[in-house]
């Protein structure tokens, strides 16, 4: 009989919903590196509307694909809130005014054109039809497109392999109003949807993602290896724009770094050992004058027969970023000088 232990791991099939956003994309490359290595399989982008508009979201993504070599790669543009959204809504106070630290121009234009793009739920629900049970879904914006996708065909977010959420804030403050953190207070409703879809969504939250503090020294680490690629450039300078924005706000207590809030989600995917997990219920507040947004857990002793997630307690960030920079160098290596 052959030993299994020997078998060749299938690369992870990934969709990823993102609103890029400076954190964003750096778990954007980190998924890109993992393909470059064949550790996964980005199956397709649903860029999603949130730290900027869904069309700049698309954008971004498109710009990200090609400056990497995977334009090849579909992307779905987002589904946008019915409701009009005030500029302080967003985020471009943190992630600069096209989300990647005003740097979009340095970077290749989209080949992509917005208008005549398919919509993300519409991608999502073709790829999950088409695959059942075999692509995890990576989510790290807003989640709009999912319960998009989810009330336009009811039952369809049970055919992913596994939902991973960077969203909520339990046993800390949020991000965005002293009790919701910014993905879930966006959109509440959606996020209602999403979490009463199934029974094991997986969630990362800002009592984690805090620790989670990038450093210039790591950014120049990264990029040794090939420091005049295109690529290397960017990931510095838009570090160096990050991270005054993060100082700008108190993020980090502080130290010169920001926060790659999204990138836990990849670290819970391939590098599991870094993190425990909590079985819970996870509620969201949808009603609350002051508290829309908020992330709710029992914590009470007593039986909690109906839980729908894990949630992130605990992160072990020196051994996160062992990894989290090794990947990056590896991608940055291969990139085009």
């Amino acid at each position: 009989m052959p030993d299994s232990s020997l078998a060749v791991a299938q690369p992870v099939k990934i969709i990823l919903d993102t609103d890029p956003g400076g954190d964003d994309i750096f778990a954007f490359l980190w998924v890109l590196s993992l393909v470059k290595q064949q550790h996964a399989s980005l199956v397709a982008v649903t860029a999603a509307e949130g730290n900027v508009t869904a069309r700049q979201t698309f954008t971004n993504s498109k710009q990200i694909l090609e400056l990497t070599g995977f334009a090849d790669i579909p992307v779905g543009r987002g589904v946008s809130l019915q409701q009009d959204l005030k500029g302080d809504s967003r985020a471009e106070h943190i992630h600069g005014a096209d989300g990647m630290g005003n740097l979009s121009q340095t970077l290749p234009p989209a080949t992509c054109d917005y208008s005549s793009a398919i919509q993300a739920d519409e991608l999502l629900i073709e790829q999950l039809n088409s695959n059942p049970g075999t692509i995890t879904i990576v989510a790290i914006g807003p989640l709009t497109n999912l319960a998009a996708a989810e009330i336009k065909q009811p039952g369809i977010l049970q055919k992913a392999k596994e939902i991973i959420v960077m969203g909520g804030a339990f046993y800390s403050a949020g991000n965005v109003t002293p009790t919701a953190e910014f993905n879930i207070w966006f959109n509440p409703e959606a996020a209602n949807v999403v979490f009463d879809s199934r029974d094991d969504i997986v969630v990362l939250p800002l009592n984690v993602t805090r620790k989670l503090v990038f450093t210039q020294d790591m950014a120049e680490t990264v990029i040794q290896s090939n420091p005049h690629s295109p690529l290397a450039q960017f990931v510095v300078q838009l570090c160096q724009f990050m991270i005054g924005t993060t100082l700008e706000y108190r993020e980090t207590s502080g130290e010169p770094g920001f926060l790659v809030h999204d990138a836990a989600t990849l670290g819970y995917l391939f590098y599991p050992d870094t993190l425990m997990m909590q079985r819970a219920r996870v509620q969201i507040e949808t009603q609350g004058e002051w508290t829309k947004g908020q992330t709710l857990i029992d914590a009470r002793q007593c039986a909690k027969p109906q839980s729908n997630a894990w949630v992130a307690l605990q992160v072990n960030a020196p051994s996160f970023f062992t990894n989290f920079i090794e990947d990056l160098k590896y991608l940055i290596a291969e990139s085009d000088s």
